[in-house]
């Protein structure tokens, strides 16, 4: 078993390594500038925590859905549609902390609302998410950028984007240190909530039911229909939050290309924590540190997006690989 986890490093190593090599890239430099790109000093692991935090919720927004047999592929909009949301509402509500509330607010209720029509679609007509979530990001996008040119363009400014929020409506650094926000601590305490409400209560008793066997939840006095709803919006509330902190705590407005594919990077996050609402917590770590090293690295040599991509990629591939070998020896045992 070793031998083939060893193989399986070798041969991901090797495809990272030709891709380096036919962009005439040095692989050793390369895998060091990711090292100390991602988590070699204090700067560095500031850069990935604030990677990890939209991927954190997205990831938990995700999972929810998942546990209740469903895949959120529409995530990447509702993180976008409450990033707006937030940022609107941040910039026209009171200053302060009541403003800070309003907005992380106004984006839950957005994701939740966007969301809601896949849900439904779901739940009461049997048409598959994914279809749907997709095709509500498309929606999601155009209308983003429609509005951040029109009726929410800052005034003055002749690029996309809205005004900033006010300073005191911000969410605060934690110790002082630049990136390592409020919101993070705000995304591990909703994991840790998660956790209870899947674990202690009717209603995650039946999130779960309903994702592990439908027929057998309807059986127990469970509504299947109306769970599935339920789930997708929870799922669109969580992306919609994770878009209102993350203007709150690090980009201060919503803008063109707010989102560097925060919610497609969240499904691997979920999927790579599998069945413990707890494991999203180190994926998201993992791909925050990746997507930090990446960036560092793009800048040090140059390298285009799709190196980094692949990385990304081949990692999941790796992570992935080692967790469906661990649950199919735990089944077979």
């Amino acid at each position: 078993m070793k031998a083939r986890y060893l193989i399986l490093f070798l041969l991901v190593a090797l495809l990272g390594g030709f891709a380096l090599a036919g962009g005439k890239y040095p692989m050793a430099e390369v895998v060091k500038a990711l090292a100390s790109q991602s988590v070699g000093d204090a700067r560095a692991w500031s850069s990935t925590l604030k990677e990890m935090t939209p991927l954190l919720l997205c990831g938990i927004g995700v999972f929810a859905a998942l546990r209740a047999g469903l895949f959120n592929i529409g995530i990447e909009g509702q993180f976008m549609i409450g990033a707006l949301a937030s940022a609107v509402v941040g910039v026209n509500a009171p200053a302060g902390p009541v403003g800070a509330l309003l907005a992380l607010g106004a984006g839950c209720m957005a994701g939740a609302l966007w969301a809601a029509p896949a849900g439904w679609i779901r739940a009461y007509r049997g048409g598959h998410e994914v279809i749907t979530t997709i095709m509500l990001n498309q929606v999601a996008g155009h209308l983003s950028l429609d509005l951040l040119k029109g009726t929410f363009q800052a005034p003055k400014s002749s690029f996309p984007t809205t005004s900033d929020v006010p300073e005191s409506s911000l969410l605060p650094m934690i110790l002082g240190t630049p990136q390592f926000s409020l919101g993070l601590l705000l995304g591990l305490g909703l994991l840790a909530g998660t956790w209870v409400w899947f674990k202690r209560t009717v209603r995650g008793f039946e999130h779960e039911a309903v994702g592990a066997n439908p027929k057998a939840a309807t059986l127990a006095g469970v509504d299947p229909k109306r769970v599935l709803f339920r789930s997708m919006c929870m799922s669109g509330a969580i992306g919609g939050l994770g878009g209102a902190i993350q203007v709150l705590a690090y980009e201060r407005r919503a803008y063109e290309a707010f989102s560097s594919g925060y919610g497609f990077d969240s499904l691997g996050v979920a999927l790579l924590a599998g069945g413990n609402p707890l494991f999203v917590a180190p994926a998201a770590l993992a791909f925050g540190a990746l997507k930090a090293g990446i960036s560092g690295v793009a800048a040090i040599y140059e390298t285009p997006k799709g190196v980094g991509l692949l990385l990304l990629g081949l990692t999941l591939v790796v992570f992935a690989a080692l967790r469906y070998r661990r649950d199919a020896l735990r089944e077979a045992a």
